[in-house]
């Protein structure tokens, strides 16, 4: 079992843990004005025309008079720079600017789709975590044994599938074949939101999302579970005469599911790129897929504020990961 530390060892691991998050918050405007510079320079340089997204099938027809007037109003034609400073003068002021892909307030855009991405992240990991971590645990306290290479070789044929691979089969399986459920949007056609609706429309993509995610976590849990029965301090228990039941619950457990915590928040990022194409797939009305659409369009007050708030969330997961080793682990040192 891991021995907490003595109040002098408390005290000092604390104020480190303070410096580290200062620190770490001390970047996040820093990133954020980088990340949004760099869009916006990329933007400018990019061969994607956004009056041709802008204007559709009337960009054909449409007079050189008419592009030139339309891309003066729209600003264009400013320099990636000039175009930046309009956008952050704009959000000082508390003003999101308008999506030209949606035709309608960012505000109002995040409004409309946020829910429903929190809905579909949130049911996911809450399936993908506790089965990870169960059939991780289950695989690394018998290593080598029939089931731990059950569970490994499916987990890593399941890695090997992009997550769009794994949405078109549970659409072609359990929407078409089978008929069990709907294969995309957020209700039936002509339906009306509601719980039993939004419900059946969740099943698949949800479900597709939180198997994608699981592998990393899974075999995280295992090798970390396995080597933690490796140690010298288990040997010693053992030794010791101390039951399997009581080395496994007091000592290995906690040790090794604090490095699992920080694997969760590093691969965010892989979470959010899974959303993008599962949102995509099954027409599901998030803001992954409104992210998507909007880089399309080169909407740049959407996709900028989208481009900003998954960095940020990228960030924020690495930190409260490392928060909760440090919580889960007293052994482990801030790095600051």
């Amino acid at each position: 079992m891991i021995e907490p530390l003595p109040a002098r060892g408390r005290r000092l691991r604390e104020r480190g843990a303070g410096r580290m998050i200062a620190r770490r918050l001390a970047l996040f405007p820093v990133v954020t004005i980088v990340v949004s510079a760099a869009l916006f320079a990329a933007a400018a340089a990019s061969p994607f025309d956004p009056l041709a997204a802008y204007l559709g099938n009337r960009y054909l027809t449409a007079s050189e008079e008419a592009k030139a007037a339309i891309t003066a109003t729209l600003g264009l034609d400013a320099p990636w720079h000039t175009a930046y400073w309009w956008w952050l003068s704009d959000l000082a002021q508390g003003d999101l600017g308008y999506s030209r892909a949606f035709h309608q307030p960012v505000i109002d855009v995040l409004a409309e789709r946020l829910p429903w991405t929190v809905l579909l992240v949130t049911t996911s990991m809450l399936v993908a975590i506790p089965v990870a971590l169960l059939l991780g645990t289950w695989a690394g306290i018998r290593p080598g044994s029939t089931i731990d290479r059950i569970i490994t070789t499916i987990t890593l044929a399941v890695q090997a599938m992009p997550p769009f691979v794994l949405a078109l089969a549970a659409i072609a399986v359990f929407a078409l074949a089978l008929g069990w459920l709907p294969p995309a949007g957020l209700t039936d056609a002509g339906a009306e939101p509601s719980l039993g609706q939004v419900v059946r429309h969740l099943v698949l993509p949800a479900s597709v999302l939180a198997i994608s995610q699981m592998p990393w976590l899974l075999l995280a849990a295992r090798e970390s579970i396995s080597a933690s029965l490796s140690s010298d301090f288990v040997a010693g228990a053992r030794a010791r005469g101390i039951s399997e039941r009581r080395i496994i619950t007091g000592h290995v457990l906690p040790a090794s599911l604090a490095p699992v915590l920080t694997i969760l928040g590093a691969r965010l990022p892989e979470l959010i790129v899974g959303a993008v194409l599962v949102e995509e797939v099954f027409s599901w009305p998030g803001i992954a897929a409104a992210l998507v659409t909007s880089a399309q369009h080169l909407d740049l007050p959407l996709l900028a504020l989208l481009t900003i708030a998954t960095t940020l969330a990228v960030l924020l997961g690495s930190l409260l990961a490392d928060i909760a080793y440090l919580v889960a682990d007293p052994r482990v040192r801030a790095d600051g």
